[in-house]
């Protein structure tokens, strides 16, 4: 990686790709050799598309099962309230549509 942001730097008129293949891969413009910007606009897709999450729970060595537990019951209470939202704003749509 840094031998790429060297090549960055000496050629900053170009537009370079950076690719950071994952899962679903990554891709991100460093124009006239803005580094900083790129590695920026990187770090939020990755926090967007939940990559840097599944890199952070790689990296935990041990996890007791009580912990595992404690996770599933707030990833569970996460998911059956955005299902809740989900439900009520398509509620809420229907009758804006209906004109109730």
């Amino acid at each position: 990686m840094a031998r790429m942001a060297s090549t960055l730097l000496k050629r900053p008129s170009e537009q370079v790709q950076l690719h950071l293949q994952q899962w679903r891969g990554i891709r991100v413009k460093v124009l006239n050799g803005s580094l900083e910007r790129a590695l920026t606009v990187m770090q939020r897709k990755m926090q967007s598309s939940g990559i840097e999450r599944l890199i952070k729970n790689e990296q935990t060595h041990h996890i007791k099962n009580s912990e595992k537990r404690v996770l599933a019951r707030k990833n569970l209470e996460r998911k059956i309230r955005s299902q809740e939202l989900a439900r009520k704003l398509q509620a809420i749509l229907i009758k804006k549509v209906r004109g109730l």
